[in-house]
């Protein structure tokens, strides 16, 4: 390995530059031009640290981070992921990644690199959350190139992590705001006729998520013994599959008014070719979208669970699922299940017991403690 200046004639006109020339651990040679000395030294030496620790690659052995992320969309499409998650992954390399990194080479980037890029995200205008998950697929990216043997490090995942701002700032849920009250649920119920009232009550008093809601088959449905059994659900592209994870595979039971409600509907409904309990009007995947828009915000206008504005007050359907946790947390006192923390967890269908905590954990009842406080310091002072 050697620094040296090279000097040459272009059109009658001298020029000069700085040379790292090195061997990388592989054996092969490689060369290296900088404008000048100090950035020269400064590479050579930090080739020489990298090839003793076989983590260097060479700039031209290196492919960019656009040609890096499209190996890696590959082996996530390999991999069968859904449509539905493969679609933000795309988006995050085509709208955000490629046009500010997509020209760099893997080799090239650093840490300083991506955490500029990581602030230029915020400047544009990016959310934190939206900032959070492009990092993320990045350093996806870069993992995947790292086990293909084109890059030796990962200079993402090997950077001190930052606490993120919508963590710190992320807010509870809360009941009138983000959870419908038992009251509102209670005024939305007379509104709910035809075919939409046994779905809205099923997605009230189950908490069946919208794919799971619109994938519900009548072979999963037991009016006998009132429950329904969780086995499928169907994504925003119409494709069937198994819940989200082994805790979405679960039993729920049903009020005798659902058991009503159902009954009825399967009487009263059309067979559906593929079996659904909610088909659209002519037997094929409901949509949700459309359910949201034309059904579930103009049935909350109707019952008054409205905004100071007039428009509906629960923008999405993931507010009936908010609703039946709270409401399997609410105390029997005041008409709700109270059942312990591990069994709404699987009613929900969570796959760890930390998410329900995390999402619903400051819903469960306080007891009043001052009691037990006034005995526990008799005792230890010994008053």
């Amino acid at each position: 390995m050697s620094v040296r200046k090279r000097k040459w004639t272009t059109h009658g006109e001298n020029r000069e530059a700085w040379i790292a020339d090195y061997v990388d651990q592989g054996g092969e040679r490689h060369i290296k031009t900088f404008a000048t000395k100090t950035e020269a030294l400064a590479f050579h030496a930090q080739a020489n640290v990298e090839v003793a620790k076989g983590t260097h690659t060479a700039d031209r052995r290196s492919p960019t981070i656009a040609q890096a992320a499209e190996l890696w969309l590959q082996s996530c499409t390999n991999a069968n992921l859904e449509p539905a998650t493969l679609a933000p992954y795309r988006s995050h390399v085509r709208l955000h990644i490629n046009p500010l990194l997509g020209a760099v080479r893997l080799s090239q980037l650093t840490a300083p690199m991506v955490r500029n890029f990581e602030d230029r995200l915020a400047a544009q205008g990016r959310s934190p959350a939206m900032v959070h998950r492009v990092m993320v697929s990045l350093g996806s990216i870069v993992a995947d190139a790292f086990e293909r043997g084109l890059v030796a490090q990962n200079v993402v995942r090997g950077r001190p992590q930052r606490t993120r701002r919508s963590d710190r700032r992320k807010p509870k849920l809360l009941v009138g705001t983000h959870i419908p009250t038992p009251n509102e649920i209670r005024d939305l119920i007379p509104h709910l006729q035809g075919r939409w009232r046994p779905l809205f009550l099923v997605a009230a008093f189950t908490g069946l998520r919208a794919s799971e809601l619109c994938g519900l088959r009548w072979d999963d449905v037991d009016l006998k013994h009132g429950e329904l059994h969780v086995r499928q659900r169907v994504d925003r592209y119409n494709n069937f599959g198994p819940p989200k994870s082994d805790a979405g595979s679960r039993t729920i039971p049903l009020l005798p008014m659902l058991v009503k409600a159902l009954r009825e509907h399967k009487l009263a409904s059309r067979h559906s070719a593929l079996g659904l309990v909610f088909p659209s009007s002519t037997g094929k995947v409901l949509m949700r979208t459309n359910l949201v828009k034309y059904v579930w915000q103009p049935l909350q206008i109707k019952a008054g669970i409205v905004t100071k504005a007039g428009k509906a007050k629960y923008t999405g359907l993931h507010a009936l699922r908010h609703f039946y946790a709270s409401w399997c947390i609410n105390r029997r006192v005041d008409g709700g299940l109270e059942l312990p923390l591990k069994t709404v967890q699987a009613r929900l269908g969570h796959a760890s017991i930390k998410l329900t905590a995390d999402t619903y954990g400051h819903l469960f009842p306080r007891g009043d403690d001052t009691a037990e406080l006034a005995a526990a310091e008799k005792a230890f002072l010994g008053a």
